[in-house]
């Protein structure tokens, strides 16, 4: 979840990151994993593959996601919802749901490929407090 962390895993020969929080069970009240993309995706620049686990519910979660740094997203409750719902149809669904608009917002943002989805099709907002002032 940090660039220490990052750098860590780096110098201990790690073959790749995963971003996660565990779906908001163990740190639900500290930043959520796509916030902390950008910090760990500088620190590795592009040595090993940074994967995001949690909050992606759509197609443009995905995008987000990859512009920020990501090789790869993890899809974890939407295809459970989709099992439990229709089984193995439903999975499917979910896939192919994300997959259209993964493939809609990279038509509407000129990216052609994943590899031409970059940090300048997003603006990064500023952190907000936790606390009322």
């Amino acid at each position: 979840m940090t660039a220490e962390d990052a750098e860590l895993c780096i110098q201990h020969g790690a073959d790749g990151i995963v971003i996660s929080n565990h779906g908001g069970r163990d740190e639900e009240t500290l930043r959520s994993t796509i916030e902390c993309l950008p910090e760990v995706a500088a620190v590795t620049r592009g040595r090993i593959p940074v994967l995001l686990d949690g909050g992606i519910r759509r197609g443009t979660e995905i995008f987000k996601a990859l512009a920020l740094g990501a090789t790869a997203v993890g899809i974890g409750r939407p295809q459970a919802w989709g099992l439990a719902a229709f089984g193995q149809q439903g999975v499917e669904a979910v896939h192919d749901i994300l997959t259209r608009e993964l493939q809609t917002i990279m038509r509407q943002a000129g990216t052609p490929t994943i590899a031409a989805i970059t940090g300048n099709h997003v603006v990064a907002r500023a952190a907000a407090s936790t606390f009322a002032r």
